[in-house]
């Protein structure tokens, strides 16, 4: 088995309606490797986001994708497309909240270092300034103290140099 994914959800404000955000989450970098925004939380909400997460990494053996128990990872379309790609469900005990402690944890991030309260103009300002957060900042940059202080992207390179011999 690889690392495993956390997947969840959250929303953010805007004037238009809330713009829902379902995250992919690689627990051994911390790195969001997929995610999807949409104005609505139904299965295309997580299937995107979990599509993004397995075109980047094109895992060559069986991954284990975390969730918590909503309608959207209990459907028939989540299952099919996790045996479809190779991909092993494990959800949330009912009631636990450390289960999605990661995926919460970035949410929290976000909030507090992005979007701080804002209620944003429209959904296309919001999805433009999330995936800034996450393309410029979180992924490349931000320190974690789950990787000795290094960003996902940085700690990810120095792992794969450490696996290569380099």
């Amino acid at each position: 088995m690889r690392s495993r994914r956390l997947r969840h959800i959250t929303y953010i404000k805007t004037h238009e309606g809330f713009l829902y955000l379902a995250v992919v989450i690689d627990l051994y970098s911390r790195r969001l490797v997929g995610w999807s925004m949409q104005s609505r939380m139904h299965m295309d909400l997580v299937l995107s986001a979990l599509l993004m997460a397995v075109w980047r990494r094109k895992p060559r053996s069986k991954v284990i994708i975390h969730s918590d128990q909503g309608s959207q990872f209990t459907s028939h379309e989540w299952q099919k497309f996790l045996q479809t790609h190779n991909l092993e469900a494990s959800m949330s005990r009912r009631g636990s909240c450390h289960d999605n402690a990661v995926a919460e944890s970035f949410f929290q991030l976000l909030k507090r270092e992005r979007i701080r309260r804002r209620t944003y103009r429209d959904r296309t300002e919001a999805r433009q300034d999330v995936f800034d957060y996450i393309e410029f900042f979180y992924n490349p940059k931000r320190k974690h103290g789950n990787n000795g202080l290094l960003s996902p992207v940085e700690f990810e390179r120095q792992q794969n140099w450490k696996a290569q011999g380099v």
